[in-house]
């Protein structure tokens, strides 16, 4: 909803992370960032806070899962493709840590709005 898009910059979650965390990887407020793992990589938007603990990136879910088929890369800070789909029990399925190893770096290449990108999926999903 609304909400949800409010929070958004360049249609992409946005992770917070340290002023001194984002200064060690020449990483500025508002800049699009590729987090990843041996899991996954995605792509958001930078939102430099000393509102979050040195050494800890903060990545909000709810982004559409937008990948990237050409290079292996989610566009709108999809968050699930970073962690372990385990659930808590058998009796509880959600996410049984919310936590993962992570690493980031700023992204240079190919800046599309995510939003865009989804749309464009959408449509040519309607039109095959």
């Amino acid at each position: 909803g609304a909400s949800s898009v409010a929070l958004k910059r360049n249609g992409r979650e946005q992770a917070r992370l340290h002023p001194n965390d984002a200064t060690a990887l020449g990483i500025t407020d508002g800049q699009t960032i590729r987090i990843w793992n041996a899991r996954g990589a995605c792509l958001a938007t930078a939102h430099v806070t000393d509102t979050v603990r040195s050494g800890v990136i903060v990545l909000p879910t709810g982004a559409w899962f937008t990948p990237r088929e050409d290079e292996g890369l989610e566009a709108a800070g999809n968050a699930n493709v970073l962690t372990l789909d385990v659930g808590t029990s058998q009796f509880g399925q959600g996410c049984s840590a919310q936590t993962c190893l992570v690493r980031a770096e700023p992204h240079i290449a190919d800046q599309r709005d995510a939003f865009d990108e989804y749309q464009e999926k959408l449509v040519a999903l309607s039109t095959a």
